[in-house]
């Protein structure tokens, strides 16, 4: 079946659903951001900071104790068994590790809304569809960065749109995107 008729499918079945009892059928988190077909290539300049964060040692590779070691700052539960299996899929030269081309060569297809979403929730440490400057400044020390609560207030303002102080699921895509094309 195409996509548009799935689509078509869902929304004559929403429609009907509808007429039958008007209600709310999908919470903030829901109908904030949609995940349609966006896909997102990241700046290189980026890209080269995150691996040169992962890349514990600065020996110009990703280890499979460095993804690990990240995996588990970061909450990850089954760190070392999700480390290993993402070395296999991007160490393509077989050698143990990721370099930075094998790791370009991962993200070259882009990043998605919904993996946008899944770092969203992972800042959200309350789960209530808002990040405040206490759970920003909770996981950049997770991360290894060191920053005031005063300085996370600031971020979090920076970002904020509807200025309640907080970060909702799009202000967060739009500061994931801002220096990213979208294709």
């Amino acid at each position: 079946m195409s996509k548009l008729r799935i689509l078509n499918f869902q929304y004559q079945k929403l429609k009907r659903l509808h007429a039958l009892k008007p209600a709310k059928w999908f919470s903030a988190k829901d109908r904030q951001i949609s995940d349609v077909m966006s896909i997102f290539h990241p700046n290189l300049d980026e890209m080269n900071c995150v691996f040169r964060k992962l890349d514990l040692n600065g020996d110009g590779r990703i280890s499979t104790n460095e993804l690990r070691s990240f995996l588990v700052t970061i909450g990850r539960e089954n760190a070392a068994a999700e480390a290993r299996s993402m070395i296999q899929v991007a160490d393509l030269n077989k050698n143990g590790f990721i370099e930075f081309e094998e790791f370009m060569a991962v993200h070259q297809k882009g990043v998605t809304r919904s993996e946008i979403k899944m770092a969203f929730w992972m800042f959200d440490e309350n789960k209530d569809g808002r990040i405040d400057a206490e759970e920003v400044m909770c996981m950049l020390r997770k991360l290894g960065e060191t920053c005031s609560l005063e300085d996370c207030r600031r971020m979090v303002n920076k970002i904020d749109t509807n200025g309640d102080g907080l970060v909702d699921m799009d202000d967060f895509v739009i500061m994931m995107t801002r220096t990213m094309r979208q294709s």
